[in-house]
Order: structure tokens, then C-alpha cells, then sequence
């Protein structure tokens, strides 16, 4: 066989992925204590989905998250998320039962499993979300919490009862075709 045709035999799987992709998704977060309240929002999430197989993947860079305190946002990336040293969060995995789903404009529950990395440390996780497609994007949503301590996050005692140890995460994407 040629070795023209061959190296196309080998690479077009590999091109004819069905892959719907953003570069502006959004993550946020909330904190909620007697005390006070934090929340910060990321605009800057990268997320792709193979459409053949269901793969996921997103990644979040710490320092995208804006706050509407300024002193909070320096304290969350220099003293908790340390993202001079973990500059991304990020997640890798499936949505369960991908081949038995039929995306439509109608929204949908399913179930992701995979691995979130956060400050170096990776936790198997199992979610629910909400997944639809209108004519050209896909688009998903997830709402569920982590726990601060299962990351490594360390939060002073002087300030303990001012952050929650579990944290509310909103994930929202519109994903176009790559």
C-alpha cells in the first residue's frame, strides 16, 4: 500500500471525530456560612466532547475566577488554590450511557463519572447533569458540591467559620461543533 494512503488510512479516524468544543464556559461557585458568603464566577472554561463516544473533558484556569471582593480572589489564589503552582482544575471522563442517548432540544438528566483534579489531587467523581442540542450547539449543566478537605485545601482557624466546608459548583457550557 502506498504510504500516502496508509498514513491517511491511519490518521482519518483521528480527523473525523465528532467533536463540539468552548473556550468561554462558565463555573462558579458558592460558600455559604452564618457568617458570610463567597462566591466567584469563571468565564474562561475549556470543554470538549467526542460526540462519538461521549468523552469529556474540561479545563478551568484558577485565576479566571473573579470575585466581587478583591481581597477574597488574592487570598483564594494565594493562600487555598495556590495557583501559581496549580494554575488549572480540571476533569476528565464519560457521560454514562452515551450510545442510548438521543440529544434533542428537550433536556435530558445524565450521569458523569470521571476524574476531577484540583491543586494536584484527583478524585473519582459520579455527577448528575442536564444535557439538550438546539439546531448547532450542545449544550450541558451541572450543579453539585466538593468537599474543600478532599483537595488538600487548608483553611486557617482564624477564618474557619467564614468558609463552608462544602462547596456549591454550578458548571454551565454551550459547546459548538469543532
Amino acid at each position: 500500500m502506498n504510504r500516502k494512503y496508509l498514513l491517511v488510512f491511519i490518521l482519518f479516524p483521528l480527523i473525523a471525530r465528532d467533536i463540539y468544543y468552548t473556550r468561554s464556559g462558565t463555573v462558579s461557585f458558592f460558600s455559604a456560612t452564618p457568617i458570610e458568603d463567597i462566591s466567584a464566577k469563571n468565564n474562561q472554561v475549556t470543554c470538549v466532547l467526542d460526540n462519538d463516544n461521549g468523552q469529556v473533558s474540561f479545563r478551568i484556569p484558577i485565576l479566571g475566577f473573579s470575585f466581587k471582593n478583591g481581597l477574597m480572589q488574592e487570598h483564594f489564589n494565594e493562600n487555598y488554590m495556590e495557583s501559581d503552582i496549580y494554575p488549572n482544575a480540571s476533569f476528565k471522563g464519560m457521560i454514562n450511557d452515551w450510545d442510548k442517548l438521543i440529544l434533542t432540544k428537550e433536556s435530558q438528566k445524565i450521569k458523569i463519572t470521571g476524574e476531577m483534579t484540583i491543586r494536584g489531587i484527583s478524585k473519582e467523581i459520579n455527577e448528575t447533569g442536564i444535557i439538550n442540542k438546539n439546531k448547532k450547539n450542545i449544550i450541558g449543566s451541572a450543579d453539585f458540591q466538593i468537599k474543600i478537605a478532599d483537595y488538600g485545601i487548608k483553611i486557617p482557624k482564624i477564618v474557619q467559620k467564614n468558609i463552608a466546608e462544602i462547596i456549591d459548583i454550578n458548571i454551565e457550557v454551550s459547546l459548538k461543533k469543532k
